[in-house]
């Protein structure tokens, strides 16, 4: 079964490129997501892990 889709694709003419760029779009996109995750605010960060926690003590507070 794999001959068959490697032949198909030996005769598409500039198919080895296509492999490099998807390496190449999956790497830089890690790598950006990575650098975005590390330079993110930390006070940001505290502040979006108290939100679950906020959110169920204004909901006791307003059914009481």
């Amino acid at each position: 079964m794999f001959e068959q889709i490697k032949h198909n694709m030996e005769t598409i003419s500039g198919v080895e490129i296509y492999p490099i760029l998807s390496l190449l779009i999956f790497f830089f996109f890690f790598v950006g997501l990575g650098f975005w995750v590390f330079s993110y605010k930390k006070d940001k960060i505290k502040e979006m892990s108290n939100i679950p926690l906020d959110e169920g003590l204004s909901i006791i507070s307003k059914d009481r």
